[in-house]
């Protein structure tokens, strides 16, 4: 993975790109909330190695370094619209886009508003649908009388917590030399970050994510850690009735992608699920090709 910098509607992005040069189809792997790009390494240069993808890594706005947007313009949609002008930078004309959490509904955001540049979404433990943040924890019930935005703040620290231990399964050296960078820079810009994760919880996309589905002509693959407490299983089976199609559980956490990078290669090329996936996803390749 190569590093980059771009301007981006005037505002500072940084990147990472797979340097495969030859490879034709393109991938964007969005992070999710207080992570970066170089977290998603390694995940990254397994799918550019094995699959021939292109593969960017992203910082979003606020994140890893990236300049956040203002209050006024923090808006999914301009998550999107800048990802649509990092692929024009790179000369990318569509892409497969992962996201992961926050990062989900970015790359569901991009499928809605640009559809003809979206060869399909892997939509992984993502926070389009509002039920992930129906907290049942004891600190939300304790304190929907009188906080209950602190009890849902509580139960959302807690079940982060429980999600630590699944991350120590991961080569900690190597993914500390990739992941610290970025970890160090949004603890340091916490007034970069806490907008977004304000915004998150502010907002419901499932009428966007509703519209995605009704159009159809996008194809999603979801997929969920089977142990995601931040993010619980409920709120995947929601999303995938919402699309029409079936999860395609794996083993571990909200985070099951950092510390088994090489689960999504091996989703990809050896499940009925994955390889439906990439099948559509040719097939769309060769529509949008003929329709430019």
């Amino acid at each position: 993975m190569v590093d980059g910098e771009v301007a981006i509607d005037g505002r500072h992005w940084r990147y990472s790109v797979s340097d495969n040069l030859d490879a034709s189809t393109w991938a964007v792997n969005l992070h999710g909330f207080f992570a970066g790009g170089g977290i998603y390494w390694r995940e990254s240069a397994r799918l550019a190695g094995r699959l021939g993808l292109r593969v960017i890594n992203p910082n979003l706005p606020g994140f890893g370094g990236s300049e956040p947007l203002p209050w006024e313009k923090l808006r999914m949609a301009n998550f999107a619209k800048g990802i649509g002008a990092l692929l024009d930078h790179l000369g990318a004309p569509t892409a497969i886009v992962l996201g992961h959490s926050m990062g989900a509904v970015a790359a569901l955001q991009f499928a809605h508003d640009f559809p003809e540049r979206t060869l399909g979404v892997i939509y992984r433990d993502g926070v389009a649908t509002s039920s992930w943040k129906e907290r049942r924890g004891i600190m939300s019930r304790l304190l929907q009388p009188i906080a209950p935005d602190v009890g849902m703040a509580l139960d959302l620290a807690a079940a982060f917590a429980v999600d630590l231990p699944d991350l120590a399964f991961s080569r900690l050296a190597s993914m500390a030399i990739t992941a610290a960078p970025d970890l160090r820079l949004n603890a340091r810009s916490l007034t970069n970050t806490l907008p977004v994760g304000a915004m998150l919880l502010a907002c419901d996309f499932t009428p966007m994510a509703e519209q995605v589905a009704r159009r159809g002509d996008v194809p999603v693959l979801p997929m969920w850690g089977r142990f995601d407490r931040i993010v619980p299983a409920s709120t995947g089976r929601e999303f995938a009735e919402i699309m029409g199609e079936k999860v395609h559980w794996v083993m571990g956490g909200h985070s099951w992608m950092i510390p088994r990078p090489a689960i999504q290669l091996d989703v990809l090329r050896n499940s009925d699920a994955g390889n439906a996936f990439r099948e559509r996803t040719r097939d769309r390749a060769r529509l949008l090709g003929r329709a430019a």
